[in-house]
């Protein structure tokens, strides 16, 4: 399992590599460990790191790492040491990393926050609260894993090279001869065993 403060020194490490690191707080670092745990949870159907994560008002929370970053509150949060703390993080996880940051890094903390408000699994785990409650409630890692789901199908249909892949595959299905016509009478029989 990874360390979420690891994989949070590495999103800031991407936003100082970007120029973006006026943008980089703590509330957005939550939201990005966030979205790699459900991106995570989809694509290899275990978690990326084993802390809870939180409902809380402003959005799904990681205690530990909220706590680590939580003298900084709404300020840009420091450049880790660079090789120190990308070491730590697997490289097979980087690529997943990347598309988290790829996707969600452009948006600011407040969008990120807006964004998981509209989404189920946060809104699952404060039902019955009042918006400016607090909570600690958890959000489900089986609810993570559909909304990774959800936005790995939204990432693919973005790229752009989703439409001229679909549409070549779309226009070669229907220009193609099939390879097995149906001979007489199987359809009338396969939709009648359908029946019974």
């Amino acid at each position: 399992m990874n360390n979420p403060i690891d994989v949070a020194r590495y999103f800031i490490i991407k936003a100082y590599e970007e120029g973006m690191e006026a943008e980089m707080t703590n509330m957005k670092v939550q939201k990005l460990l966030y979205y790699a745990q459900s991106l995570h949870l989809a694509m290899y159907d275990e978690p990326l790191f084993e802390e809870e994560i939180q409902a809380w008002r402003y959005g799904p929370v990681y205690p530990p790492a909220y706590r680590f970053y939580s003298k900084f509150e709404a300020e840009q949060l420091p450049i880790p040491d660079k090789e120190e703390s990308l070491k730590a993080i697997p490289e097979e996880k980087t690529a997943l990393l990347e598309e988290v940051w790829e996707y969600f890094g452009d948006y600011h903390a407040y969008g990120l926050s807006n964004m998981t408000h509209g989404e189920f699994p946060w809104k699952k785990a404060r039902k019955g609260l009042a918006p400016q409650a607090g909570s600690t409630e958890p959000i489900l890692l089986e609810d993570m894993k559909v909304l990774g789901h959800k936005k790995l199908d939204l990432i693919e249909r973005e790229h752009p090279a989703y439409e001229p892949i679909v549409t070549k595959i779309l226009q070669d299905a229907l220009t193609e001869e099939p390879s097995n016509r149906a001979g007489k009478g199987e359809v009338r029989d396969w939709l009648k065993s359908l029946l019974d």
